[in-house]
C-alpha cells in the first residue's frame, strides 16, 4: 500500500485555504488589470541560515508536492469566499477550475542548501504561481527547519539510533510533518503512529511511567509487560530507584531484556551505573536507550557514555531552537505580456534591512575540490560553465502541472546522508559557524 496516496484527511477540504489572503487579492487585482497570465518565476531561498548553522537540509518536497496537487477550490471553499465577500464574482469563477498547470524545479528532498540557493523554482501565469506561496512556504519553512535539527542530532548520535518521539509537544498534523523530515534528516524511527501509517516509517513504544504507577508494585508492572510484550522489551527504570528497577527488571525478563529506558536524572552518570550494573547480571547485551528533553548538545556529551540509542522530542519538532528556516518566495521574473513567446524580464525587491533579492531565474550547482569535497554553491542566471553542468543541483519536479518526481522517502533519507557526507568536515562541528560553503554569485 502506498500509503502517501491516501489522501487522509486535514482540517479543511483541500489545501487551497492554506494560504493568506492577499495572495487571493493580488489575483483579483491582476485579473482585472490584464496582468494575471503575464508568464512569471517565483524562487524559494533564503537570505541566512539561523544563527550558527552550517548547512541547511531541504524536507518537505514531497509534500509540497501533494499540496500543488491538492490545491482545489470546491463550492464549499469558494461558498466560504463568497460569504466574507473577500473576492468578486469572476475571480470566484476563475477559481472554480483553477489547477496549477506550470513547471515546478528544487533541490531534490533531502538535499543541503546554503544563503541563496534556488531551493524551488515555480513557473506559470503569475495566477497560478503567485497562490501557490503561502502553503509552500509554510510546508518548506517547518520541514526543513526540523530536518536541519535532526540532522545535527544525527551527526551528534553517530551509529547510534534515534527515535523521534515529539508528537505532544506539537499540532498533531504538525507532529506528522516533523516525524517525516526526522526520519529525512537522519532519525531511524517514531513513535508516532499516524506518521508511521501515511509515511511507513518505522515505529517503536513500549510504555510510560503511569503503566508502573497503575500497578501495585515496579515487579508487578514489569511482569504483565513481558508477559504482554516479551523479554525483548523495553523497560522503564527511572520510576522509582534506578538500581533496584534495574535488578528487578533482569530478574523477570531475564538476561535477554532487550533494553532498559532512563528518562530523568544525570544521564551521563547512570548510564554508566547501569551498565556497569546490567553486565554483573549477566545481561550484558541488553541496550540503554536514553531520553529527557535531549538535543544535540546533551546527545554529543553522551557520545562516552555506554548508550545504544536516543529518544528525542522537544528540542527536535521545534527545530532545535530555530523552528522556520526563514526562506521567502519572491518574483524573479516575468514576462511584459501575457503572449506565450514574450520574452522574461528579471525583476527584484530592493530595499534597506538586508532583504532584497537578486533578479533572474537561477541555475545553482555544487562546485567540488580535487578531492571530491564540495568548496562553493555557485548560483548564476547566465550559460551554466562546461565544469559545472554535470553538478546541478535542481531537477524537475512538476511539468505542465503534472508531478514527476515522486519517491519513496528512503531516498531522501539516503540522499541526504550522501550530501552531508559530501560536505567539508567543519559541516559536522555542533559549535557556532558560518555557512560550511560559500554561495558564488556568477
Amino acid at each position: 500500500m502506498n500509503t502517501a496516496d491516501l489522501g487522509l484527511p486535514v482540517a479543511v477540504p483541500s489545501t487551497a485555504l492554506f494560504t493568506d489572503q492577499y495572495e487571493l487579492t493580488m489575483l483579483q487585482a491582476a485579473l482585472r488589470s490584464g496582468t494575471a497570465d503575464r508568464r512569471s518565476v517565483f524562487e524559494v531561498f533564503t537570505r541566512r541560515l539561523p544563527e550558527g548553522r552550517r548547512y541547511g537540509v531541504v524536507a518537505g518536497t514531497g509534500r509540497v508536492l501533494d499540496a500543488v496537487e491538492n490545491f482545489r477550490f470546491d463550492e464549499t471553499i469558494l461558498g466560504f469566499l463568497r460569504d466574507r465577500g473577500i473576492l468578486d464574482g469572476p475571480t470566484l469563477d476563475w477559481l472554480a477550475d483553477y489547477r496549477f498547470r506550470g513547471d515546478i524545479w528544487g533541490y531534490p528532498e533531502g538535499e543541503v542548501y546554503f544563503p541563496g540557493s534556488p531551493i524551488m523554482r515555480v513557473e506559470g501565469t503569475f495566477a497560478e504561481a503567485v497562490l501557490l506561496e503561502t502553503v509552500i512556504l509554510s510546508i518548506l519553512n517547518h520541514d526543513s527547519a526540523v530536518a536541519a535539527a535532526a540532522s545535527r542530532m544525527a551527526v551528534a548520535a553517530g551509529d547510534r539510533p534515534l527515535i523521534e518521539m515529539g508528537a505532544r509537544r506539537t499540532h498533531e498534523l504538525a507532529a506528522v510533518a516533523a516525524a517525516r523530515s526526522a526520519y529525512v534528516g537522519g532519525f531511524h524511527s517514531t513513535s508516532d503512529l499516524a506518521a508511521g501509517f501515511r509515511y511507513n516509517i518505522p515505529t517503536v513504544g513500549t510504555s510510560a511511567h503511569s503503566f508502573t504507577l497503575l500497578h501495585d508494585s515496579e515487579r508487578d508492572a514489569f511482569q504483565a509487560q513481558v508477559d504482554s510484550l516479551g523479554s525483548g522489551t523495553t523497560l522503564l527504570v527511572d520510576t522509582y530507584d534506578v538500581t533496584e528497577a534495574v535488578r528487578t527488571a533482569v530478574e523477570v525478563a531475564g538476561p535477554g531484556l532487550g533494553a532498559v529506558r532512563i528518562d530523568s536524572g544525570d544521564l551521563l552518570l547512570l548510564a554508566h551505573r547501569v551498565r556497569q550494573q546490567l553486565d554483573e547480571l549477566g545481561a550484558r547485551d541488553t541496550r540503554i536507550v536514553v531520553t529527557s528533553d535531549l538535543d544535540e548538545y546533551a546527545i554529543a556529551s553522551l557520545a562516552a557514555a555506554p548508550v545504544d540509542a536516543y529518544g528525542v522530542g522537544t528540542q527536535l519538532v521545534t527545530g532545535s531552537g530555530h523552528p522556520t528556516a526563514s526562506m521567502v518566495y519572491k518574483l524573479v521574473a516575468r514576462a511584459d505580456s501575457d503572449a506565450p513567446d514574450a520574452p522574461l524580464r528579471p525583476v527584484a525587491k530592493k530595499s534597506m534591512g538586508g532583504k532584497a533579492s537578486l533578479g533572474g531565474r537561477k541555475w545553482a550547482a555544487r562546485r567540488l575540490d580535487e578531492h571530491g569535497v564540495a568548496e562553493a554553491e555557485v548560483v548564476g542566471t547566465g550559460p551554466v560553465p562546461p565544469e559545472l553542468a554535470d553538478r546541478l543541483l535542481p531537477v524537475p519536479l512538476v511539468r505542465g502541472g503534472e508531478v514527476v518526481a515522486r519517491e519513496p522517502l528512503d531516498a531522501a533519507r539516503e540522499r541526504h546522508i550522501a550530501a552531508r557526507a559530501g560536505l567539508p568536515m567543519s559541516a559536522m562541528q555542533l559549535s557556532r559557524g558560518e555557512a560550511v560553503l560559500p554561495t558564488e554569485q556568477v
